[in-house]
Parts: C-alpha cells; sequence; structure tokens
C-alpha cells in the first residue's frame, strides 16, 4: 500500500503515481480511497487514470492507472458496488477480468463483512461462468 495523501485534488496522486508506476514498470494499478468529487479521466505521463467511484465524505473513491500501451486492451469496466468492480481487458486469446475490491476493515460489524463477502462471492460466481 502506497499513500500519497493527496488534499482532495488529483495532481498529488497522479504526478507522484506515474513516476512511481513507470519505475516499477506496471500497466495496470488499483487505487483506492480517491478523495476527489466526481469520475474524470486524466493523463499523467505514460499514464491515464481514471476515477469509476466515489462515495459521499470523500470515502471509498475506487480508480485504476492504466498505462497507454494497455490502454487501448480495456474492453469496459464494471461497477458492482462501492467496494467492487471489475475490469475485463481484451487478450490475444481471450479476456482478462481483473477484479478490484476494497474489503471492510476490522472495525467494521460482522453484518457488514458478511454482506461483502457474499457479494463478492456472487460477482466471482457471475464472472466465472461467463468466461466458460
Amino acid at each position: 500500500m502506497w499513500n500519497v495523501r493527496s488534499p482532495y485534488r488529483a495532481g498529488s496522486l497522479t504526478a507522484a503515481a506515474a513516476g512511481e508506476l513507470a519505475r516499477h514498470k506496471l500497466d495496470l494499478v488499483g487505487v483506492q480511497k480517491v478523495s476527489w468529487d466526481k469520475g474524470f479521466t486524466v493523463r499523467a505521463g505514460d499514464y491515464t487514470f481514471f476515477l469509476w467511484k466515489r462515495i459521499k465524505n470523500y470515502q471509498l473513491g475506487t480508480g485504476h492507472l492504466v498505462h497507454h500501451r494497455t490502454q487501448s486492451a480495456v474492453k469496459r469496466v464494471e461497477i458492482v458496488s462501492d467496494r467492487i468492480l471489475y475490469m475485463v481487458l481484451r487478450g490475444c486469446w481471450f479476456n482478462i477480468i481483473v477484479p478490484y475490491v476494497h474489503a471492510p476493515s476490522e472495525v467494521k460489524s460482522d453484518d457488514s463483512k458478511d454482506r461483502f463477502y457474499e457479494e463478492q462471492e456472487q460477482v466471482f460466481l457471475i464472472i466465472f461462468l461467463s468466461i466458460i
């Protein structure tokens, strides 16, 4: 985990993260707890940042940083809930599904954790059935 601690503005994450991702030669990275007001796309060096979902009070914002050489392979993004989304990438012989989940912390109630894991199980079952 790497915390950029952006004070509710896009520049902090995109500028700092693009350099680190290039250094590690990463093409696709999920980002959580993004604290911006709306969904958007912003370019950062060789990467594009897609903000998919944000909840009130700057919590649970999720998105992906995608390198430009990989961006054309992105077929779609499915936002299932505040905590679960997945990206479908076009591959040579088959599609690649990249799940992204933001699990509840230990301090959350057992009921909320149970609901999350049940929803996650259903999503993965749907994804599995769609590829066989």
